[in-house]
């Protein structure tokens, strides 16, 4: 055992908490292993698991813990966090839409399900003939009010370690000089130049590569 791993062991599974919380990203990372072997500490904090973090920030590691508490313990959430519909983090629709299916797609895992239930809602804000065609114009992007996306996107980073989200996929975008034949290959929608077949060549799975989804 190195002197971090024993040095963790000795911490209260509160102050990890904290470190997790305010830490670098590799650090959090590193810290994902020492959360699944201490689930049920995490379990017995009960109400108090969540006190530290902010329920309206788009940060990942409240999601990751939500993630794990609800993978050992269906009914954690529910009878601890106040969440009947265990849509913890505030989602807030100019529209007025419910996001907790989203929310619950996403805390389950189930990306395949969230990116349907996304492309659909995306289609609804974007109108009537959207909808009936299937798909969004680039010009009708415009359009869908700014605090649908930031929600929509919000969700996405929280529930899949900041890997996903409209924000990521924006990111590296710029990375690859705004050039979208790079980007393709780079979220794995592309490669050797053939389009993956959407939805069954995508990889469903928080191991998908960043920018993937949705």
């Amino acid at each position: 055992m190195t002197d971090e791993q024993l040095h963790q062991n000795q911490e209260s599974i509160k102050e990890i908490l904290e470190s997790f919380r305010i830490a670098s990203e590799r650090k959090r990372l590193g810290l994902l292993n020492v959360f699944e072997e201490r689930v049920e500490d995490l379990l017995a904090l009960g109400s108090d698991l969540m006190s530290g973090f902010d329920s309206d920030v788009c940060d990942w590691t409240p999601g990751f813990i939500l993630q794990l508490i609800h993978k050992n313990d269906k009914n954690f959430i529910t009878n601890n966090l106040d969440c009947d519909d265990l849509a913890w983090f505030n989602a807030p629709s100019e529209a007025g839409f419910d996001y907790s299916p989203l929310q619950e797609y996403l805390l389950n895992e189930n990306y395949e399900e969230a990116d349907r239930f996304t492309s659909a809602k995306l289609r609804e804000l974007s109108g009537e003939e959207a909808v009936k065609r299937g798909y969004i114009y680039f010009s009708e992007v415009e359009s869908i009010p700014g605090i649908d996306l930031s929600t929509l996107d919000k969700l996405w980073i929280i529930y899949s370690r900041g890997k996903f989200g409209f924000t990521v996929q924006a990111k590296i975008l710029a990375s690859v000089g705004g050039r979208y034949d790079k980007l393709w290959p780079r979220i794995g929608w592309k490669k050797d130049g053939i389009w993956t077949r959407y939805p069954k060549a995508f990889n469903w799975s928080i191991d998908a590569p960043s920018g993937h989804m949705p």
